[in-house]
């Protein structure tokens, strides 16, 4: 109806010239009820032409005819025909424009030839109608050309952005099998010879009736592990549509992986998780994972804390140790913590990493949920944490390994 109002409001006020043209007019006829209903009908077939435009083409022609016999208000009672054959030509209806044209020429100068002295009129007013009408009907034609070109670039330019998007995406799904198989070639063979040398070890251990040692056991764990989520991560590579993404649901897993590596580890979790991104639900497990691998390597003996904190606007992970970093002796940022920064920034995050004010290193991400690059929510089936704190407990605790203390990524 919008599109409508200005044919409506432009029938009006070609109505308006009307009746007042024809007020103006020495030789015109006096206007009557009828004459009125002819310039309201005129105005209502205006108001409808872009949607009806043979039929209000017709309408007009016929009320402007009608009006100029009865009243004769002069070359203005073209006006409303002139504007009614350019939409319909606009419109595509050709015909009804080109013989509406002819009917109006033909009754109008009918009209003034029958009425005024020979020819006088017919001289004057025949060319300057006549190009009136076929401006107006190539004027017309020209604008649906137009439109109609302009409907092509554009479905041009869709069909365009279309085609890069789909060859980006099978550029990337390349990318992706490369990278798969470069990670198969590269990683599958040597972690296979670790946990198979490791179970070797165990294996001819307890055959001669010995235990075997708690490194030794968390390597043949930490290999099994690696191996699972090697595989994956080769899957979603492979078959992105049906990834099983890593998450917080799996900390105190990660946690148990810890403490077999001789690092006592106590993890609480406050908070509802309810339908978290699995963006950042993976993110803040990579931060986990990352931070409790460089406390096992680098803090010394110490004991880690993690903490998952849900709120309705934001995911806070964090993992603090005592270990033996200090302001005295400050980190360098290795590997590790450049990705760990590159992965919570890239949802959006922030993230805090440095030593504390007496010993120790705490590092701490947080994630909006409304952040950039966050789109999935996780799977219902996934189960819901708790809505009070919880701690657990370490199963066992023993003496984590020293080296110079350089935040790195997993071996």
């Amino acid at each position: 109806m919008r599109r409508d109002l200005p044919y409506a409001l432009s029938g009006l006020a070609l109505g308006g010239l009307l009746l007042g043209n024809a007020a103006l007019v020495p030789d015109a006829a006096a206007v009557g009820a009828v004459d009125v209903a002819l310039v309201l009908a005129m105005s209502v077939a205006l108001a409808v032409c872009r949607r009806y435009p043979a039929a209000a083409v017709g309408v007009v022609t016929a009320a402007m005819l009608a009006l100029h016999l009865r009243v004769h208000p002069g070359v203005s009672a073209a006006f409303p025909v002139l504007a009614a054959v350019y939409v319909a030509a606009w419109r595509g209806q050709r015909a009804a424009a080109a013989v509406a044209s002819l009917v109006f020429l033909g009754g109008f100068l009918a009209r003034d030839i029958s009425m005024a002295p020979a020819g006088q009129l017919v001289v004057e007013r025949t060319p300057l109608l006549l190009g009136w009408f076929v401006a107006a009907n190539v004027a017309g034609l020209v604008a649906r050309q137009r439109r109609a070109y302009l409907e092509q670039v554009e479905q041009r330019a869709i069909e365009a952005e279309r085609t890069r998007e789909e060859m980006a995406l099978r550029r990337a799904g390349e990318e992706r099998l490369r990278i798969a198989r470069d990670l198969h070639d590269s990683l599958t063979h040597s972690i296979s010879v670790i946990k198979v040398q490791a179970g070797i070890a165990v294996h001819l251990a307890r055959k001669h009736g010995e235990e075997p040692s708690a490194t030794l056991l968390a390597i043949q764990e930490a290999s099994s592990a690696a191996m699972r989520e090697l595989r994956t991560t080769l899957d979603v590579l492979r078959s992105p549509a049906d990834e099983d993404r890593l998450g917080l649901a799996r900390v105190d897993e990660l946690a148990e992986r810890t403490r077999a590596a001789g690092v006592p580890v106590h993890v609480t979790v406050t908070g509802e998780a309810g339908d978290l991104p699995a963006e950042v639900d993976q993110a803040g497990f990579r931060v986990v994972q990352e931070a409790l691998t460089n406390v096992a390597r680098h803090a010394g003996p110490a004991t880690a804390h993690v903490h998952v904190e849900y709120a309705p606007t934001q995911l806070t992970v964090s993992v603090a140790d005592d270990g033996l970093a200090s302001p005295a002796h400050p980190v360098t940022p290795g590997v590790g913590l450049r990705g760990m920064r590159e992965r919570v920034t890239g949802l959006g995050g922030t993230l805090h990493a440095a030593a504390g004010s007496d010993s120790g290193f705490t590092v701490r991400a947080t994630f909006p949920l409304d952040g950039p690059g966050v789109r999935t929510a996780r799977s219902p089936t996934e189960p819901a944490r708790p809505n009070a704190p919880r701690e657990v407990q370490p199963a066992r605790s023993g003496t984590g390994r020293g080296g110079a203390d350089r935040r790195e990524e997993p071996a």
